[in-house]
């Protein structure tokens, strides 16, 4: 029976690495995989996702995925993996989970849970309702508790609490923190700018 899968972590949790990984397997098995992402996401090209530590596959957008979209076609996968899922709406997460209830097709979910400021995407907050297995990728603050807030950091190191919700970056713009040092906006630069 299959079922529909969020996988969320913070920023740097290895979310699209484990993507890119339990594809491979299913892969390595014979099984047929449709990798899409976001239209929105475009950091690493507009086909192609790419993990922190080098990991890559070619896939296709959303708006591709949707528009080729009829029961036929979608039968021919085993499986379909979405990466950065939060940037879909209420009504595409309602898409993925017909899909897997009428073509009984698994559907493995991967993006943030929240945004910068702690509140959920809309993709994200759907998945929470109605997914079948909701599961954590941890990682760890500066400071080596679980973090779970994905704060925004200016250059300085400092946390931004206003603003768009979505703004795509990286490193240079995002930082995994526990909500204890997001609430009083203690990042590591801060930490190591001090000693």
């Amino acid at each position: 029976m299959a079922k529909l899968y969020f996988r969320y972590g913070t920023m740097g949790s290895s979310k699209t690495a484990n993507a890119l990984m339990t594809r491979y397997n299913f892969i390595e098995n014979g099984k047929s995989v449709i990798l899409v992402k976001p239209d929105i996401e475009d950091r690493d090209g507009t086909m192609k996702i790419k993990s922190r530590i080098g990991l890559e596959a070619d896939c296709i957008l959303w708006s591709e995925f949707v528009k080729m979209f009829n029961a036929n076609e979608v039968a021919k996968y085993d499986v379909i993996i979405i990466d950065e899922v939060q940037f879909l709406k209420n009504n595409d997460i309602d898409f993925l989970s017909e899909i897997v209830d009428m073509l009984n097709i698994p559907v493995l979910c991967y993006g943030l849970r929240t945004d910068f400021t702690s509140h959920f995407f809309d993709g994200s907050k759907r998945l929470m309702e109605i997914a079948d297995v909701i599961e954590e990728i941890r990682t760890i603050c500066w400071c080596g508790k679980r973090a779970c807030i994905n704060a925004r950091v200016d250059k300085s190191g400092d946390v931004v609490k206003d603003g768009e919700q979505i703004m795509l970056g990286g490193n240079d713009s995002y930082e995994a923190l526990c909500r204890e040092h997001y609430k009083i906006g203690k990042t590591r630069m801060k930490v190591y700018l001090k000693n």
